[in-house]
């Protein structure tokens, strides 16, 4: 199929059958365009086809994570926990593939190595990496923010002779840990989940931990008929609360300084906020805790209370209270027994700031000061978050220039969605500050209408303009200052600081998802200023 007369020929191409490309091929059928959707997996899913590690699962509600595109889909899914596992979204989202007929548009365990623009044609020509070709009038990556796994530079990782993997390529087959020595290498969001799980059997495990995070209680539970019915009733309540919002969550923030409120006052709220489900104790929080300093560490000081309560030994629960970063200016894990996980006889805390990890060996791990027996290792390190999933693919515009190289020095964009030098090319992975699902879905209706309006007044083309991307890009830069992420220089994947090498700067639009829409719609409703239609 390599050769030029088995090329096949579409209209769009999509790259990647995750939340956001299901709906990206959803939107393109529904159009009559041709169209094929690659995907590296064996199945539809993304981030929860591939992370399947014990405790995945969502930090959103499932009802706010789920698809609005379709009311009667909403009507007809009964999610089972507020707060959904992975199994169950991965059905979800291979239910909604099969109710709307879209496995037939895709093509699996396929991924792509490269994708070229050809200005003569105007056409995209991708790659397979079994040396299959196809082309298309337009290519959208809908490849996710979190998909391109970071592994750590340790020495002698591959000489380990146990097992080993990264979460995000957790086996299928399950994992018997009764008689394993198991270690965990990172201690963000991931490893929070999957932590007290397999504490729960391993004959002993270690965390390796460099620096603590703030994790907050999730506080799940199954959803009861009647929250069922409530819920399906409220859908366009919970939508209307989700657009006001600043991160497309149902949560109202305080609009009071936590500096002005009475200390016993302050107190209660927190005790309040801290007993709820989900994300409030971030988004429901003081509006200031995100700006000012003092705030922040007030309420970091309430949360290192509750560590301490929980954790039986007192050094330990010191090391476990974060010192490094003000409360909520990295993703906030949200957790269900993490701490409490350190008080039984099978668990260690391994501190490697203090005494950093110098090799992996054959039967385990060596710090400066210690040698570590283990019989799995886990590897909870994170991604090349945002950026990563595209510079990592050969993907050329105009010029013969990849996005790697037009973003040696950070994403630069139009909108996050188009890059100059690449026509009828789309970014829908949702790059902003918000409910990722809700953010992409904006990317998607985006492309998706811009791709009917071309077809429809007979136009080949449409590319960013260099003027519009710096606009954007200093619109960015202006839309993170004053947040304390910024202002304290903190290190995340947010900020790319996680990847050696990675230019620091803030990932994701931090000006909001009312403003974000709003943006789009000024674009759209202008005749798609920003761009150059030919």
């Amino acid at each position: 199929m390599g050769s030029e007369s088995a090329v096949e020929e579409y209209e769009v191409i999509i790259i990647g059958a995750g939340v956001t490309g299901i709906y990206q091929t959803y939107r393109a059928v529904k159009a009559g365009f041709s169209v094929k959707t690659f995907e590296a997996g064996t199945n539809v899913g993304g981030t929860w086809y591939w992370n399947r590690y014990p405790g995945a699962r969502f930090d959103s509600e499932s009802y706010i994570y789920g698809y609005t595109f379709s009311e009667e889909l909403q009507q007809e899914w009964d999610w089972k926990e507020h707060y959904s596992g992975q199994p169950e979204t991965e059905k979800y989202l291979n239910f909604v593939t099969d109710k709307f007929d879209l496995r037939r548009h895709m093509e699996f365990n396929t991924r792509i190595e490269k994708s070229e623009y050809n200005e003569e044609e105007n056409r995209w020509t991708v790659t397979t990496e079994d040396g299959k070709t196809a082309k298309a009038q337009f290519l959208v990556a809908s490849v996710g923010i979190l998909s391109q796994p970071h592994m750590p530079a340790i020495e002698g990782i591959e000489s380990f002779k146990g097992d080993y993997w990264h979460t995000s390529h957790w086996p299928k087959e399950e994992q018997d840990f009764s008689d394993k020595r198991v270690g965990v290498i990172g201690c963000g969001a991931t490893a929070i989940q999957l932590f007290p799980e397999v504490a729960k059997t391993a004959k002993h495990l270690t965390m390796f931990q460099r620096s603590a995070n703030w994790a907050c209680p999730l506080r799940n539970s199954e959803i009861s008929d009647e929250e069922q019915t409530d819920i399906k009733s409220r859908y366009p309540e919970i939508k209307a609360k989700m657009d006001k919002h600043f991160a497309a969550f149902m949560y109202e923030p305080d609009p009071r300084s936590a500096l002005d409120v009475p200390p016993e006052e302050r107190e209660a709220f927190w005790e309040e906020i801290w007993a709820a489900p989900g994300f409030k104790k971030w988004f429901g929080n003081f509006h200031d805790i995100f700006t000012n300093e003092e705030a922040a560490n007030l309420m970091g000081e309430f949360a290192k209370k509750k560590i301490r309560e929980r954790v039986n030994d007192p050094e330990v629960a010191e090391l476990l209270c974060p010192n490094d970063h003000p409360f909520g200016t990295k993703r906030l894990p949200l957790e269900t027994g993490y701490y409490e996980a350190y008080n039984q006889p099978n668990v260690k805390l391994k501190d490697v700031k203090s005494d950093p990890i110098e090799e992996i060996t054959p039967t385990g791990l060596k710090t400066e000061k210690e040698e570590f027996e283990l019989d799995v290792i886990i590897y909870a390190t994170g991604f090349d978050a945002i950026s990563g999933s595209l510079t990592r693919m050969d993907i050329r515009g105009k010029s013969g220039a990849t996005i790697r190289e037009a973003w040696a020095e950070g994403p630069r964009s139009v909108m996050g969605i188009a890059v100059p030098e690449f026509p009828n090319f789309f970014i829908t992975n949702g790059a902003v500050f918000c409910n990722t699902p809700t953010c992409c879905a904006l990317q998607v209706d985006f492309a998706a209408d811009c791709m009917e309006y071309l077809r429809e007044k007979g136009h080949k083309n449409i590319e960013a303009t260099s003027k519009a991307e710096q606009d954007w890009v200093e619109h960015c830069a202006a839309a993170t200052q004053g947040f304390l992420f910024e202002k304290q220089e903190v290190n995340s994947w947010f900020m790319g600081t996680n990847i050696p090498g990675k230019t620091r700067v803030f990932l994701l639009y931090a000006g909001g998802a009312p403003a974000y829409r709003e943006s789009l719609s000024e674009s759209a409703a202008s005749g798609y200023d920003g761009f150059e239609i030919e």
